[in-house]
């Protein structure tokens, strides 16, 4: 029984929660039933917590160790009540549960939404709402519950207009009650089989007996009679000890919903029994759609450990390196202690075994997509490619595997490259290798900060010229792998960007002589304009690598790229300025001005214009943008 020690109290939602209430009813009301699959879903999280922390204190379970669930029904009152004798929750947790959503990325998630019902369904089953779906069907909502271990029970109320009422309440058992005051207009959920026919489609999966009152048909009464005898309604067994043999896809769909809180189907699983030094269930999705906050690495991710199919933790992050915090699913092991740690999981070779094993399957299922199910692959990469191609600089072990998977923009094609702009990146390294020139030693890139810079990179001009393929990195997370993966099939990655132009047996020997008399030739402007630029620069040279441009920016081999001194500036990391090298195009007419006027007293204003025009090609910023067009509209004046 409980002790009233504080009087009732009327709170308001956090103003994040009254918006969701409002867009979720709206925006799920054609999908009503769901919300007895979120209801069981949250009471089956309650019991599985209880039985993890009965593990340490036994007496939590009190003189009730069998958990379950139940669902009951009063036509009369028009009400449904979902109840399980799970953890159960103290007067904080259920502020801290219900009034408010502890989420990272929740500004991020509503500024998302759109005002159109389907796609923001989508989105609002992806943040997951589980108990607040209860107001899709209920007009009221009353919530009794009482924590394991406490004799202090709290009722919570609200009919979902922006206030609830929490008070003291008396519950001789632990657990939750959750009864929904149905609307007018879904007054048919008031109806045994129908919420058993939503059981059985939804929560068939859920481990611990979901039980109603059995029915029976009456003959005499010609309709369908009460009984006081229980029913288990779901089978009651955890899916992932099951043969796979005897899951329908269905019932896999059902079960990712259950344990992501998506409502949206995976786009594909792979479940396996791992038996030998280690024994360990696995059972681990790909889903369709990103999380709203997947690019924040210090979310919560990871997947559900249990052992001996006892519920340990969420979000087991040792089980999966960052690069697959997208994943979902269950590992269950058979040999961890049922009292490990996070700080336990973090030494374990057990779990680093597990880890590895976990990996290997999920690469043998990307492979298997990008292989097979070309149009699933797509889905993905567009999905979590970004985030994937983390894994090239931090899993050596499976560093070729993941190369093989990733997939780029390229000048392979122009025309469909500016047409895919927005579109999904479709190269492989392999595709790049094997479309590679007779002679072609190196895998060429550049690196941009988007994809219409680095398709109008002026570094690209004698390789389109030539036919040399390039791959366009666009995505900040290149500039971070490619300091870890400098090869791919022993070909060697090259930015065009970076050091002398090397074509090896591509290049033209003509050029190259070309080049060393346009040097010498050009000495006395080299030489005036390296003064004149003074410090911006490291130097001045002549190059080949131009036939449009008059000039670009390069850095030697080892130096950081512009892209990347932009980014970690940004990023607010302190860095080297690093001094670039200016090339020119003797053949531009500008240069050839450039050259004629070595002498007149615009040459120093033209020399910075070139190198200005160079840097701004590339993406970087101007030091003084005022000056910069000062001098451009002199230039254009002739003075």
């Amino acid at each position: 029984m409980t002790t009233a020690t504080q009087e009732k109290q009327t709170l308001a939602f956090q103003t994040e929660v009254k918006q969701l209430l409002q867009l979720m009813i709206h925006s799920l009301y054609s999908n009503r039933e769901i919300f007895l699959r979120e209801l069981v879903s949250n009471a089956s999280d309650a019991a599985d917590k209880l039985r993890f922390e009965a593990v340490t204190n036994a007496s939590l379970l009190e003189s009730d160790p069998d958990l379950k669930i139940r669902v009951s029904v009063d036509k009369g009152a028009n009400t449904v009540t979902i109840s399980d004798n799970g953890i159960g929750m103290s007067r904080d947790e259920v502020i801290a549960n219900i009034g408010t959503i502890a989420k990272s990325g929740t500004k991020e998630f509503f500024a998302k939404l759109t005002g159109d019902q389907q796609k923001d369904a989508h989105l609002i089953g992806q943040f997951g709402v589980g108990f607040y779906s209860a107001f899709i069907v209920a007009d009221k909502v009353t919530l009794v519950t009482r924590r394991a271990g406490s004799p202090e029970a709290v009722r919570w109320e609200s009919s979902g207009d922006g206030e609830f009422t929490l008070e003291p309440a008396d519950k001789s058992t632990r657990g939750t009650e959750i009864t929904l005051h149905l609307k007018d207009d879904a007054k048919d959920f008031a109806d045994d089989w129908r919420l058993k026919s939503i059981i059985r489609k939804y929560s068939d999966h859920i481990q611990l007996p979901i039980v109603m009152k059995k029915s029976e048909w009456d003959e005499e009464a010609k309709a369908q009679v009460t009984t006081d005898e229980d029913e288990t309604i779901n089978k009651a067994n955890a899916i992932w000890t099951r043969p796979k043999s005897d899951i329908t896809d269905e019932q896999y769909q059902e079960f990712y919903k259950h344990v992501s809180h998506d409502w949206q189907p995976p786009l594909a699983w792979t479940h396996a029994k791992v038996e030998g030094r280690q024994e360990y269930t696995e059972l681990l999705y790909v889903p369709s759609q990103p999380p709203f906050d997947m690019f924040d690495r210090e979310r919560k991710h990871g997947v559900k450990l249990y052992v001996k199919r006892v519920f340990i933790m969420e979000d087991a992050e040792q089980l999966l390196p960052r690069y697959l915090r997208f994943i979902k699913g269950v590992v269950d092991s058979n040999d961890l202690p049922l009292n490990v740690s996070r700080e336990i999981l973090q030494e374990s070779k057990d779990v680093d075994a597990i880890r590895a094993g976990c990996v290997k399957k999920l690469l043998s299922l990307l492979e298997d997509l990008a292989e097979h199910e070309k149009e699933k692959y797509a889905k993905f990469w567009e999905s979590f490619g970004r985030v994937f191609k983390e894994g090239l600089g931090e899993d050596f072990a499976n560093r070729e595997r993941i190369a093989k998977l990733a997939r780029f923009h390229s000048t392979h094609d122009a025309s469909a490259s500016a047409s895919a702009s927005a579109g999904v990146p479709a190269v492989s390294f392999a595709d790049y290798v094997s479309r590679m020139k007779h002679g072609q030693e190196k895998i060429y890139y550049v690196t941009g900060d988007s994809l219409a810079a680095a398709q109008n990179s002026p570094h690209l001009e004698v390789f389109k010229k030539k036919g040399i393929e390039v791959l366009l990195f666009t995505e900040p997370v290149d500039e971070w792998w490619l300091g870890s993966l400098d090869e791919f099939d022993g070909k060697k990655l090259q930015s065009v960007a970076k050091g002398d132009l090397d074509l090896g047996a591509l290049a033209d020997e003509a050029d190259k002589k070309e080049i060393e008399k346009t040097t010498d030739e050009f000495k006395p402007v080299l030489d005036k304009m390296k003064e004149a630029l003074g410090d911006k620069v490291k130097d001045v040279r002549v190059t080949n690598r131009l036939t449009e441009s008059p000039a670009c920016l390069v850095v030697d081999e080892h130096e950081l790229s512009g892209n990347l001194e932009r980014l970690l500036k940004a990023a607010g990391q302190k860095v080297n300025t690093v001094k670039p090298i200016l090339e020119l195009n003797p053949a531009h007419p500008l240069v050839a001005k450039l050259k004629s006027s070595v002498d007149a007293d615009n040459f120093a204003p033209l020399s910075l214009i070139l190198f200005e025009q160079s840097l701004l090609a590339e993406g970087g910023q101007l030091e003084d943008p005022a000056g910069f067009v000062k001098r451009v509209n002199q230039f254009m004046l002739g003075s």
